[in-house]
């Protein structure tokens, strides 16, 4: 779903009006060109929008020829912003794949984690959109999705527990249905882990 087009004229004037509510100096120099700066790195927050996450998919069949064992790209850094407070949550994902017939340049999967990330959303959502996404373009025999992240909403309000990690799983085909396959993906993880890679 692509977003409205922004007025940036109002929209400067909105968040001068809010810097006036919550700083009893908003006047002071330092603040002069924070509208301005708050949109150009908001537009960059929300990017997602602007991009279609399945055309980004491009397959392959050659290279595919009899493979089918698991393609894992872990440790990928994602960076989101919570819709519930509009504060941030970042941290890493995983994601694994078993060919059937078609594989995905591996750059691929990290654009598609910026894609659903880069939006205003929840990270069960991000999770559930990468996997089915995977599933329904690239048709692979399954898809494992795990993303680990932080979320300021926790550590630095209400109950504000620093270091507190959410971990979050969607599992498709042969990663729901076989335990092996499963087990397998987060031996993964923890491999990379264990290589400095997470």
């Amino acid at each position: 779903m692509k977003r409205k087009p922004i007025n940036t004229e109002d929209m400067r004037d909105l968040i001068a009006d809010i810097l006036n509510v919550l700083d009893p100096d908003a006047g002071r120099a330092g603040l002069e060109e924070t509208p301005a700066r708050f949109l150009k790195a908001w537009e960059h927050w929300t990017s997602g929008y602007d991009v279609d996450a399945e055309a980004l998919l491009k397959t392959f069949e050659d290279g595919a020829e009899d493979y089918d064992e698991m393609v894992f790209v872990g440790a990928i850094p994602f960076y989101s912003t919570c819709e519930h407070h509009l504060a941030p949550f970042f941290g890493v994902a995983h994601v694994a794949y078993i060919p059937d017939g078609r594989i995905v340049g591996l750059s691929k999967i990290p654009r598609l984690i910026d894609a659903f990330s880069r939006r205003l959303s929840v990270q069960e959502r991000i999770t559930t959109q990468v996997a089915d996404t995977m599933q329904d373009v690239l048709r692979p025999k399954g898809v494992a999705v795990c993303l680990q992240a932080r979320h300021m909403c926790v550590e630095s309000r209400g109950v504000a527990k620093a270091g507190t990690v959410t971990t979050t799983a969607a599992m498709r085909g042969v990663f729901k249905e076989k335990a092996h396959a499963k087990d397998e993906f987060y031996r993964m993880i923890s491999n990379a882990k264990g290589q400095g890679l997470a």
